[in-house]
């Protein structure tokens, strides 16, 4: 036979010869369907050139949220004589028409614009898109960058252009970050359109070479566990369906660059059986924080958590603590550093005007206030100028805006980040936002938590697959026990069963009695999800009916995608 050459277009198209169109959106939230676009950035290049830049504000139709003008500096009025996205919609599909789009974390942005297309009459565009997170996840290990930001893979590529939160200079990034991409991309003979489409969800050899390791993994819910040549446990995981996730780690699905090398390492993979779902995430997350695999990000060290402590003294103080007591302070967390405890902390005395020093104070041996009472920001009971009466006022409001009602405190800091950002001084306002946030949602956890870690057993059902119940005793926020109840059986003696054999557990100090914050925010999600029935509650389960969720739902919002790999 003789030999047939083959066409261009089976080669494909090489990427110095593609245009690509960078672009970013800033927009009023996270969804498209409720939020609008503020700013479109976009740079066209090919073959490293810059052929042309697009930038416009938009006027979204309505106020931005404060919390959003202080990330992204954008305001009312910088946008109020810019143009609606109706008469900027069809330049920009102009603009991009014939190109490639990328984009950091590409769906993000691709949603709002298909969103817009879509409100206005346009048919959605149809390029073939680029995500550069997706890239690097593919070509960068997690010991050259810690996670992929934009701003940590502009540093990464030395990008002249820092990313800010405004659509333009973001793109510009970006920009540098593909072509930085693209370079590594060359050394795995990636040369083409068409190659760097399919590289980055192409499973390695090593994949391809062990998916053997998943085929005596049985169909049921339960934990693996990922072991090196000695026995030493890589990773852990969970499903409900052992079977079908264990072997997803060897196929195309498996992009995380983290992930891929474990697998090189891996030799077997051991299971664990669970009754249930619920039980395999608990086993999952008891098993990490005894183990500590080094592949396993999240519940690594659940020892390093810090807590915000009102302490139990005559004039009490904020302090940052890691052990728990049962001394009768409130406390609030658990907090993963001590960074964001002393955000939350720092929020807490803009709304209450606790006392801010370390030493023990004497009533017999006062010392001179210092300048935060020249402020107006605390008493100075230290100085005698403010009696333990008068103080304990401030203790109950801080105990109350920790425990109960949040409002005090997102008043307060709300009103001082919005007069900075009417001043422009969005650096500084950012940073109050963060604190707020951090302050909020603590507060919120803490909450939930303690509502169920007080009920001394709690027991729950939920509808099994094949028609029968998944029961789960939960003693103190702690999983005591788990089992399938068979469809057709009689509910009381099988739960009497369940109940005399489940775990005995007797609570310890602070808000978290029996188990870790994340376990029992896995049992939360868990009763909360939908076809849960209660089936006994011993004492009450309530939560505060000014609690501080309503708050953080307001402040997610207003972060839900924003950070967006940022």
């Amino acid at each position: 036979m003789d030999p047939v050459q083959g066409t261009l277009d089976e080669l494909g198209t090489p990427l110095s010869d593609v245009t690509f169109v960078v672009f970013d959106l800033e927009t009023t939230g996270g969804s498209p369907a409720e939020h609008m676009i503020t700013e479109i950035g976009a740079v066209k290049v090919r073959a490293g050139e810059v052929l042309g830049e697009f930038s416009t504000l938009v006027d979204p139709g309505g106020p931005i949220p404060p919390f959003i003008s202080v990330l992204t500096g954008i305001t009312d009025a910088m946008v109020v004589a810019a143009p609606r996205i109706e008469a900027v919609l069809p330049s920009f599909l102009e603009f991009i028409r014939g190109a490639t789009l990328v984009a950091h974390n590409a769906s993000f942005d691709t949603r709002f614009v298909k969103a817009a297309c879509a409100a206005h009459g346009y048919p959605p565009p149809v390029n073939p898109v680029v995500d550069t997170v997706d890239l690097a996840r593919r070509v960068l290990t997690r010991d050259e960058t810690p996670n992929h930001k934009l701003s940590t893979l502009a540093r990464f590529f030395r990008s002249p252009t820092d990313p800010c939160h405004r659509a333009l200079e973001d793109a510009r990034a970006t920009v540098h970050v593909l072509h930085g991409l693209i370079e590594r991309a060359g050394s795995f003979q990636v040369h083409t359109l068409e190659e760097l489409k399919s590289f980055v969800r192409a499973p390695t050899p090593e994949q391809q070479r062990k998916r053997h390791l998943g085929e005596s993994v049985p169909h049921a819910p339960g934990v693996y566990l990922f072991e090196d040549e000695r026995g030493e446990v890589l990773y852990i995981g969970k499903s409900t369906n052992l079977r079908n996730r264990v072997r997803s780690y060897f196929t195309a699905s498996e992009t995380r660059p983290r992930i891929r090398e474990m697998i090189g390492i891996a030799e077997r993979v051991r299971h664990i059986v669970c009754a249930t779902g619920l039980e395999a995430e608990v086993r999952e997350l008891r098993l990490i924080g005894g183990a500590k695999p080094r592949y396993n990000r999240r519940s690594r060290f659940p020892e390093k958590m810090v807590w915000l402590k009102l302490t139990s003294e005559p004039f009490p103080r904020l302090s940052i603590v890691r052990d728990l007591k049962d001394d009768g302070a409130a406390y609030l967390g658990p907090f993963s550093n001590s960074r964001l405890a002393d955000d939350a902390r720092t929020a807490l005395h803009e709304a209450v005007p606790l006392r801010q020093c370390t030493q023990p104070i004497s009533l017999r041996t006062p010392r001179a206030a210092c300048v935060l009472h020249e402020m107006g920001r605390c008493g100075a009971p230290c100085a005698g100028r403010e009696s333990q009466a008068d103080y304990s006022l401030h203790v109950e409001a801080a105990r109350r805006a920790m425990t109960l009602d949040a409002d005090v405190v997102f008043t307060a800091v709300s009103a001082r980040m919005e007069r900075l950002a009417v001043e422009q001084r969005y650096e500084e306002a950012s940073v109050d936002r963060d604190r707020l946030a951090a302050f909020v949602r603590a507060a919120a956890r803490m909450q939930r938590l303690t509502a169920i870690t007080r009920i001394p057993q709690l027991i729950a059902a939920s509808p099994a697959f094949d028609g029968g119940w998944d029961i789960h005793v939960v003693r103190y926020g702690r999983l005591s026990a788990a089992g399938v109840m068979p469809r057709g059986a009689h509910p009381v003696p099988f739960v009497e069963s369940l109940v005399a054999t489940a775990e005995t557990v007797i609570p310890g100090p602070g808000p978290v009695h029996a188990a870790s914050a994340e376990e029992t925010e896995c049992i939360l999600r868990w009763l909360e999800s939908p076809g849960v029935r209660l089936v006994e509650v011993e004492g009450e389960w309530s939560l505060p009916a000014h609690g501080a969720a309503r708050h953080k739902a307001r402040i997610d919002l207003a972060y839900r995608g924003l950070d967006r790999g940022r």
